[in-house]
């Protein structure tokens, strides 16, 4: 058989250069046969093998591979033939090849006897199905790249998807997830597909059956909608998801986001999603957001209340007034401390309750062996224990944020006061930090030394002055009496006063 140059040649060598087929066979030292092949063929000539190889030693036996192999098809994944088994079988009945050649073989046989995967075609009335998946992606929250994990929720109608970031999977985060994007949508799917995820599924010993966790049935029993779980390792059966992870991560997150917090990230997040409405997906007669027009109206109606997506633990006050939760503690306030106390971890916060009574609420930790502090938590107790003022942990930790003015009015109260008074007078003024924001106490506090008053009283006055507002007070309505209309805003005569003055000298 020639080679492409050759026939390439061939064809240059008559077309071109005009020569004869003869003199080309000459020239080329080929048969003229070859020669006029090359020129009637309709495209390069393609190696083929125009009888199997023989084998010699494995041919009395590809008949029971074959079998063998059509056979390892139909078994458990786990229990079927490997080629050193196969290899094993064979030696008992005879065969003295090697074991290399039924692994080959067994590779030519798989790839000529596989069929292609085929999928159907699917389509979705409006308000019926949502596709729900998680994702990873890089972000820098706070100077620190970390992993994120995001929450995508895709209405498989109109394509709308809505895109969430969490630092867990944990299940109050895909719960929670799912209650923003039913706000976002403005209703229920009536039924959603998921992957098998931890956070809803408890996988059995085997089969398709999955025991849903009981807290995402009383979720959905909130909400009302159907859940579909996919078959393992089956991304097509919620392949509108899977694209929109990718998309999203393609498209929202690139270049990686340098954000201070996870409210700020899902705010920008949720500003892409809806400039995305104005796209047309690809074989799409309508936009998402004029798909999603025809769909909001055919999804179920938002319950009166969201669900409330927390974790909640019965938990035991320490001796620092501190109660755990997944190895980290959080502080509570020392003069409302209960031995037993209720705590609720939310996605993002923790809160503390005391028989429904809202005790502390804390930025929630997904560190390890973290102490969260609040130090107007300890104010009470430091009023009583003023040794431990310049050592307590709380207290060290907000000096580092205290603006300058706070340092100044401690050191004058210590001069004023010396022996301790001084200390336990600013640490009532703190205490203000418990009714009014930080910005407010921070400026009666400047007032206060710029006017001289630094005690409590002063500053507590700089306060009420400072929040005080005057009242406008709203005009009265004239205007069925036109004729006190113009009282208040006439030109003044001045004589009048003069007449006035008289009038008194002369009594």
């Amino acid at each position: 058989m020639i080679t492409l140059e050759q026939y390439e040649q061939i064809r240059r060598m008559y077309h071109v250069e005009e020569q004869s087929e003869r003199a080309i066979a000459r020239t080329l030292g080929i048969s003229r046969q070859t020669v006029s092949k090359a020129l009637h063929a309709d495209r390069p000539p393609e190696y083929t093998l125009k009888r199997p190889r023989p084998s010699p030693v494995l041919g009395p036996y590809q008949a029971r591979l074959d079998a063998l192999l059509a056979e390892n098809a139909h078994l458990p994944k786990k229990q079927r033939y490997t080629a050193h088994k196969l290899f094993e079988l064979l030696q008992t009945e005879g065969y003295s090849g090697s074991e290399s050649s039924i692994q080959m073989y067994g590779v030519r046989w798989r790839k000529t006897h596989k069929r292609p995967a085929t999928f159907l075609p699917l389509e979705f009335d409006p308000g019926q199905d949502a596709q729900v998946d998680w994702g990873e992606a890089q972000v820098i929250v706070g100077g620190i790249q970390q992993t994120v994990q995001v929450f995508v929720m895709h209405l498989s109608y109109s394509r709308r998807t809505f895109v969430m970031c969490f630092p867990s999977q944990k299940q109050e985060a895909f719960l929670y997830g799912h209650v923003c994007a039913f706000e976002h949508f403005g209703g229920v799917p009536h039924r959603i597909s998921y992957d098998n995820l931890a956070a809803a599924l408890k996988p059995l010993i085997e089969g398709r059956i999955r025991e849903e966790q009981r807290a995402f049935v009383a979720f959905r029993s909130h909400y009302l909608f159907a859940s579909h779980f996919c078959t393992p390792a089956q991304g097509h059966e919620k392949g509108g998801v899977e694209g929109s992870v990718g998309f999203s991560r393609r498209n929202y997150l690139v270049p990686m986001p340098q954000v201070e917090s996870y409210t700020e990230l899902n705010r920008s997040l949720l500003e892409k999603c809806l400039r995305d409405d104005v796209r047309v997906v690809h074989r799409q007669p309508l936009s998402i957001g004029q798909a999603w027009k025809i769909e909001q109206p055919a999804l179920r109606p938002l319950p009166k209340r969201a669900f409330d997506c927390c974790v909640t633990r019965q938990v035991h006050l320490t001796p620092y007034s501190q109660v755990s939760y997944d190895t980290n503690r959080y502080s509570v306030p020392t003069e409302q401390a209960r031995k037993l106390l209720t705590l609720k971890a939310y996605p993002f916060t923790v809160e503390i309750y005391d028989k429904g009574q809202l005790l502390a609420v804390h930025e929630r930790s997904y560190g390890r062996e973290q102490d969260v502090f609040n130090p107007l938590h300890y104010l009470f107790l430091l009023e009583i224990r003023l040794g431990a003022f310049e050592y307590a942990r709380p207290l060290k930790q907000w000096k580092v944020d205290w603006p300058s003015s706070y340092h100044r009015l401690l050191a004058h109260l210590r001069e004023k006061w010396p022996e301790g008074r001084g200390v336990k007078e600013f640490v009532r003024i703190l205490r203000l930090h418990q009714q009014y924001p930080a910005s407010v106490v921070e400026q009666a506090i400047e007032q206060a030394l710029a006017f001289g008053c630094t005690h409590l009283d002063g500053v507590k006055h700089c306060l009420e002055h400072g929040q005080a507002e005057v009242e406008a007070r709203p005009l009265l309505d004239l205007s069925d009496r036109p004729h006190l209309a113009s009282l208040g805003s006439q030109a003044i005569d001045l004589a009048w006063y003069d007449q006035l003055i008289g009038r008194g000298v002369a009594q």
